[in-house]
């Protein structure tokens, strides 16, 4: 039975605004254990990076099996060239906006550069601030034989990890950039070694970034832990794609990988340039966006979704006739 608060959902950060009521049968919560329950039955997951409240409602209701508050965010909401700069307490701030609003997804946060790679007492604590401040179920870290002790004893005290190998953003300068690794040989036996250390330290899952298909379908093949790819090819167990790639919200960043399904950019400044026509000629506000004289509202024409007489819902914000 969940101890959680009446008229709180179980998962849900304490105090974090999450929607009352408890989460319907049909849309039970996505746990970490599930995961790895759906590679053994052969079912694909999916995984969406969100960052804010009304975005991981979006992605939820579409469906998304794992919501990862990645440390992308640095790069498409912050606008820097790499992940490094994110702190842990902007981590922590976002994977709470997450929280807020995802249903059915199970939430990871990601770690930031230097908050778990000095020692295991700092991972462990910085783990913890996400679970109990940023109402997340898991985090994810990245590196692979070299972080397996740090897997190990984070997952030892009940927090689940999601475990990141092959191109590891954390890493571009090493790397040389944002580049494919995994090539040739000895550096496909290096990958697959990580894979399999991070798996067997208890990771739920695997994240496979960056590496050829052939490479990817062998760790898919040879661990009992759920491969998560991106741009890793077609047969891993999941998928994951930054929701502003997805939704087509950077113009110019176009990686091969990527398969966008809708043009959101476009679509957004378009409906900003309608916005400005109508304010600069006079067109918006009109008589039904406005309140006052009972003649503007007698001549304003209704809304083709109230019936007549009925009274418009309210909004979350902003005054109300009512």
């Amino acid at each position: 039975m969940s101890d959680a608060p009446k008229g709180q959902s179980a998962g849900s950060p304490s105090g974090t605004g999450a929607p009352p009521g408890p989460i319907p049968a049909q849309r039970a919560r996505v746990t970490a254990p599930e995961l790895r329950r759906m590679k053994e039955r052969g079912e694909k997951i999916a995984v969406v990076t969100a960052y804010d409240a009304t975005f991981a409602r979006m992605l939820d209701e579409g469906g998304a099996d794992v919501l990862l508050v990645g440390d992308s965010l640095g790069m498409v909401v912050q606008g820097l060239d790499t992940t490094l700069p994110v702190t842990v307490d902007e981590m922590l701030y976002h994977c709470r906006a997450v929280a807020r609003g995802a249903r059915r997804s199970l939430v990871v946060g990601d770690m930031p550069f230097m908050s778990y790679q000095v020692s295991v007492e700092d991972a462990l604590r910085n783990a913890g601030r996400f679970l109990a401040e940023g109402g997340v179920h898991a985090v994810k870290l990245e590196g692979g034989e070299a972080m397996a002790p740090t897997i190990a004893r984070l997952v030892a005290i009940g927090i689940p990890v999601m475990a990141h190998v092959g191109l590891t953003p954390q890493s571009v300068h090493a790397m040389g950039g944002f580049k494919v690794q995994g090539r040739g040989d000895e550096n496909a036996e290096r990958i697959l070694r990580d894979a399999r250390a991070v798996a067997d330290a208890g990771a739920f899952s695997v994240v496979l970034e960056g590496i050829p298909s052939e490479l990817a379908a062998r760790i898919t093949s040879s661990i009992d832990a759920p491969t998560i790819g991106i741009g890793a090819g077609v047969s891993c167990d999941g998928q994951v794609l930054v929701c502003y790639d997805l939704l087509g919200l950077t113009p110019e960043l176009k990686p091969k990988f990527v398969k966008r399904y809708a043009e959101l950019f476009d679509a957004g400044r378009d409906a900003t340039a309608r916005y400005v026509d109508e304010v600069r000629s006079g067109a918006f506000p009109d008589a039904q966006h406005s309140f006052g004289a009972a003649a503007a509202k007698k001549d304003a024409p209704k809304d083709p979704g109230t019936k007549s007489g009925a009274t418009p819902s309210k909004t979350p914000y902003g005054p109300s006739d009512a």
